[in-house]
């Protein structure tokens, strides 16, 4: 697909969320709290909503404008995702449902949803040699999202007769890929280098995730039998839960690296890619459900330390996963 890399954009998304309470300080003042210049920012956001998400493939599969399709997520009528595509929450002690509680054990000091440290530095060596480092620490979330499926691409400006920006999508012509699903993470820490980045990658995640990774409430949904007498078919698994083998954590190694275009070989274009290290894994799959969700489990799937290699001589322990458009 060629706009894929179309994904950076959820980040800015966030950057116009009404909700951001931002605490800043100067140098100056920096300086003389913690005896290091830079600036220090706290991100206070409890709560961020998306009503509905489009990725838009302007040229389709035989790469015309007629065949412009999107991938959408929206509400799906369920909890915290009925009427919005996507929530993302502090993390919640939902033990009594009718009055949740922030979790703290998920969350980093402040109660912030991230906050930042950021040095401007000269590097080494001279040459091109500067960066900027932003050492991040970001509490736990919960993350909604809702149905996910793919759509005819609308035309911008039809879809709302209040706004001239919105594209939408073609709601006679979608069908439902994911009923939705629910991601549960602990507090994170990342390093973030532009410029020259001498770390070795724009971005940098070497850290536990406490409490590992889990994720409930996955449908994933079938439409090639739907028909006026029968729903569409779905695998709905209860929960997937990760982490370290044989411990309760979940180890992040991480470097993701932005490559540009080739300057010797014009067909290489730029990409993004994202190299995973680290040690085996546990995976428990709970509640599998075959047909629909409401269909009898079929149990549970247990996967122990789980250990994925890459390289030609397959002796490197992780994964890499490339981005790029065509």
């Amino acid at each position: 697909m060629k706009t894929f890399t179309k994904l950076a954009l959820v980040s800015s998304m966030a950057l116009s969320a009404n909700a951001f309470a931002m605490q800043a300080m100067d140098d100056s003042a920096l300086s003389a709290t913690t005896g290091q210049d830079g600036l220090s920012i706290g991100i206070g956001i409890s709560k961020i909503e998306i009503e509905k998400l489009f990725i838009h493939d302007n040229d389709g599969l035989n790469g015309t404008i007629d065949n412009a399709g999107a991938i959408v997520i929206k509400g799906n009528g369920t909890g915290f995702t009925a009427t919005k595509g996507v929530v993302i929450t502090a993390p919640l002690d939902l033990t009594d449902p009718a009055s949740p509680e922030v979790d703290e054990s998920r969350t980093i000091a402040s109660h912030n949803l991230a906050d930042l440290k950021i040095d401007s530095d000269a590097g080494t060596g001279g040459g091109n040699s500067a960066f900027i480092n932003i050492a991040a620490d970001v509490s736990g979330l919960d993350i909604y999202i809702g149905e996910i499926g793919v759509t005819a691409s609308g035309k911008q400006g039809e879809a709302s007769t209040t706004s001239a920006l919105r594209r939408g999508g073609v709601d006679k012509n979608y069908n439902a890929i994911l009923s939705g699903l629910t991601l549960k993470t602990g507090p994170m820490s990342a390093n973030i280098q532009l410029g020259a980045a001498p770390q070795g990658a724009m971005i940098k995640l070497n850290t536990t995730m406490l409490g590992g990774l889990e994720i409930n409430n996955l449908g994933i949904l079938d439409n090639s039998k739907a028909n006026a007498d029968r729903a569409a078919g779905e695998i709905f698994i209860e929960s997937i839960k990760i982490s370290d083998a044989n411990a309760k954590n979940l180890s992040i190694n991480q470097d993701i690296s932005v490559y540009g275009a080739s300057l010797t070989n014009p067909d290489e274009k730029g990409y993004i890619e994202i190299v995973s290290h680290g040690g085996a894994k546990d995976h428990y799959i709970k509640g599998v459900h075959l047909g629909s969700k409401t269909a009898a489990s079929i149990g549970d799937v247990e996967i122990q330390g789980m250990q994925t290699y890459y390289g030609p001589t397959m002796s490197d322990q992780g994964a890499v996963i490339t981005i790029r458009g065509h």
